[in-house]
């Protein structure tokens, strides 16, 4: 289920990030709000939008012919996302937990492109971005033993997350394991060997907060 929350004007943040900047080229965003586990938007469908994480998490993922789940990126606050090459989405998109999401029509930015040079870098820079973190993606599902990845993984959510000491991962250890290939057995399995070297430590009684005691030695697994 999605709610349109654009009948409360009062309630919207600021803009945020790039997309925010692309906002004052008198394109008007809407914002909706989606709950736990509702499609975003769906494989195959019009990319007729971009949107960006006001709060909350969203995942964008595949399903295989066999029936699994690869997860191919986590969107946080202020990430932007559904930016295609194409003229259909070729993943999934979902939220993670309650989250808004706002959305501005692709057609309308790629008209304002045409004449605002600042707005084309602005989407250039976006689609390099993605396409930086594809490649990222592809290097560790490729070359990297278990716990690397889990490493990587740890170390990327320490760059996005981290407040106050604490990452916060608004994804369970499921989500983790489609992003990067592994098994949940597997990744629980990393984390509490990590855990067990005093290399992080857990919050509550979810594990979902995670605090790292040792970036240094974490930062030597993700070779």
């Amino acid at each position: 289920m999605f709610v349109n929350v654009n009948g409360h004007p009062g309630s919207r943040p600021k803009a945020l990030g790039e997309l925010g900047e692309l906002s004052r080229a008198r394109i008007v965003p809407s914002e909706f709000r989606y709950n736990k586990g509702t499609e975003i938007y769906g494989e195959a469908e019009p990319a007729d939008y971009i949107y960006q994480v006001v709060d909350g998490a969203a995942r964008s993922y595949k399903l295989l012919s066999d029936g699994r789940r690869q997860i191919g990126a986590f969107h946080l606050v202020g990430d932007i996302f559904g930016l295609e090459n194409g003229l259909v989405h070729r993943f999934t998109a979902e939220a993670i937990v309650d989250t808004t999401v706002r959305l501005m029509k692709r057609c309308s930015l790629e008209h304002v492109a045409e004449s605002d040079v600042f707005v084309a870098l602005d989407l250039l820079n976006m689609t390099t971005s993605n396409l930086q973190h594809a490649e990222d993606h592809m290097l560790l599902l490729g070359r990297k033993t278990s716990l690397e990845r889990v490493a990587a993984f740890l170390l990327e959510m320490d760059r996005r997350l981290t407040a106050a000491g604490v990452i916060a991962l608004p994804m369970c250890r499921r989500d983790i394991a489609d992003y990067l290939g592994l098994t949940l057995e597997t990744v629980s399995r990393a984390l509490s060997y990590l855990h067990g070297k005093g290399i992080l430590g857990f919050l509550g009684q979810t594990q979902r907060q995670i605090v790292l005691l040792d970036r240094v030695r974490l930062a030597e697994l993700d070779l």
